[in-house]
């Protein structure tokens, strides 16, 4: 794709992304009888195109490919005439294989000289893994001790004078009362300095389903309960449920054989009574909060760095801005001897053979193509396909079949080798760009990232989100500068710039590095902890019994 995009007015009306393509995207709204110069030709629109939407630059008949981004994004299900918008009613979902575009071996590493020698303050722990972060984490084996962890939750909060929402409390007793409300009390100082604040999970599972869904959440806890940005934690169980302490016991001495993260296990089932769980509870926390209060951050290299990608509310700008700037910066990242994670397989259908021609030997691109076909084949069986994968959101800016949204949504990737391929949960273990298998939903693909190792992670959105996580710090990237100034509350990085042309990828790849480089020192707090928005929605591949 052009690194930049600009005309003799400063911004072009439309753009085509691959010279292969049959469709040029709007970039604003173009009224029909606009004329659009495309190479040696001019082409008459011969309707209305809206922002971030495509039309076609040759006729196309029934059964023809859309291409854009140099591969296949849709087949023609009418004829379509030049200069007509593409849209669900004459377009559907297809994909075709082509020439990959990527060749094994053939990389270009990016200049990262400014980099060099460049670190992050992070938390060292016993096992060499640092963390950009430094949580106790408070998980429940089954989804019937939720109403407990909520009692922890507040009584947490209230001890340590830490209420995320005082200010919105506040509010309310306005509302209700009046000026006569009592006012919230003020925020105290606080107790571990070097504490980033205690996490609660709450979620759906433990019991009900298969006993591949109860392994697969004590997978994950693992994962979270190992990361490098989690100090300790407490585990709250009933005690009959399917997902018991022991499997979650042998997932986390996987990951951590020598037994260096403190964590304490609870069985409500075996307990006095409430009181006491909750009592023992809160005193797990508050002893685990001052052990972790004596780690402080020190400089690490940015090869400790391993930075999760991920994309939501996508809109017909994402591809073209927010999706390849985040890619520079996982290729910059991967030069320096970092890692990064590109999961979503759902929204990598149509770009299987630039990912396979990418892969770093045979065995991780069959590793790749078989967690695909797997993928497909149970979703098939009930009934769904990757096809089904936009929404409507998706469709009305511009994305209108899973292979286009695809098409952008791999560009997070970047373009340095896949060194290694996971199935859902497990750790990632390669420092390069690695695939992560998950579905498209943003909380679900967001949770597994960070299971799976990621300490950060860069979410590209079009149409805003304010997704976060419980213990990986979410920058929010928005891929036009209107839904970075509407939703500036939610949103971190603006790579609207780059749709008007006023700069380059690389070089706000730089800028947005370097964002990273303090969010993972803790001196920039991502939006979505300012407002701590901390999801975590597991994935739930069988079936309830």
């Amino acid at each position: 794709m052009s690194q930049t995009i600009v005309s003799d007015s400063g911004q072009q009306d439309s753009l085509r992304v691959h010279a292969a393509d049959n469709v040029r995207v709007a970039l604003k709204d173009l009224p029909a009888g606009t004329i659009v110069a495309d190479n040696d030709q001019r082409i008459a629109l011969t309707e209305a195109v809206r922002h971030k939407h495509k039309f076609t630059l040759a006729a196309l008949e029934h059964g023809d490919s859309v291409i854009m981004y140099g591969v296949t994004v849709g087949r023609a299900t009418r004829p379509i005439a030049q200069g007509a918008a593409i849209t669900t009613e004459n377009v559907e979902h297809s994909t075709a294989s082509s020439t990959p575009q990527a060749k094994r071996g053939s990389w270009q590493a990016p200049d990262v000289a400014h980099f060099q020698g460049a670190t992050f303050d992070g938390y060292h722990r016993p096992n060499g893994q640092v963390g950009t972060a430094n949580v106790w984490l408070v998980v429940p084996l089954v989804f019937c001790e939720n109403r407990n962890i909520e009692v922890l939750r507040q009584c947490v909060a209230d001890a340590l004078g830490e209420d995320p929402y005082r200010d919105y409390k506040q509010l309310a007793r306005k509302l209700l009362h009046g000026d006569a409300a009592a006012p919230s009390p003020p925020p105290r100082e606080r107790l571990f300095p070097n504490v980033d604040g205690v996490r609660f999970l709450t979620h759906t599972l433990g019991c009900g389903g298969t006993d591949g869904d109860a392994q697969a959440l004590c997978q994950l806890l693992a994962g979270y309960i190992c990361h490098p940005n989690v100090a300790g934690a407490t585990v709250l169980s009933l005690g009959c449920q399917k997902a018991q302490i022991d499997m979650i016991k042998a997932a986390i001495e996987t990951r951590d054989p020598e037994g260096l993260k403190p964590v304490h296990y609870l069985e409500q089932q075996a307990s006095q009574s409430e009181q006491a769980l909750i009592r023992e509870s809160l005193t797990t926390i508050f002893d685990g909060l001052a052990t972790a209060n004596q780690v402080q951050r020190a400089p690490a290299p940015l090869s400790k760095l391993s930075i999760g990608v991920e994309c939501g509310g996508s809109d017909g700008f994402s591809g073209l801005s927010a999706n390849p700037l985040v890619g520079a910066v996982i290729d910059r990242l991967v030069a320096l001897g970092g890692s990064g994670i590109l999961s979503e397989f759902p929204e990598l259908c149509g770009v299987e053979h630039e990912l396979v021609a990418r892969c770093s030997d045979d065995a991780v691109a069959q590793r790749f193509s078989e967690l695909m076909e797997a993928y497909q084949r149970h979703a098939a069986l009930v009934g769904a396909d990757f096809s089904m994968n936009p929404s409507p959101g998706n469709i009305r800016d511009g994305l209108i079949t899973d292979a286009m949204k695809s098409a952008g949504a791999a560009k997070k990737g970047g373009d340095s080798p896949v060194v290694d391929v996971l199935d859902y949960t497990e750790p990632q273990t390669r420092a390069g760009l690695s695939l992560l298998c998950t579905p498209g939903n943003d909380v679900e693909s967001t949770t597994a990232l960070a299971g799976s190792g990621a300490n950060l992670i860069m979410f590209t959105t079009g149409l805003g989100t304010p997704t976060g996580n419980p213990v990986t710090p979410v920058l929010k990237i928005a891929s036009n500068s209107a839904l970075a100034t509407r939703m500036s509350d939610v949103i971190d990085f603006d790579a609207g710039p780059i749709i008007r042309g006023e700069v380059e990828i690389g070089e706000l790849a730089d800028r947005l590095l370097e964002m990273c480089i303090e969010t993972a020192s803790g001196r920039y707090r991502p939006r979505a902890v300012e407002l701590a928005q901390y999801d975590f929605i597991p994935w739930k591949r069988g079936v309830s019994l």
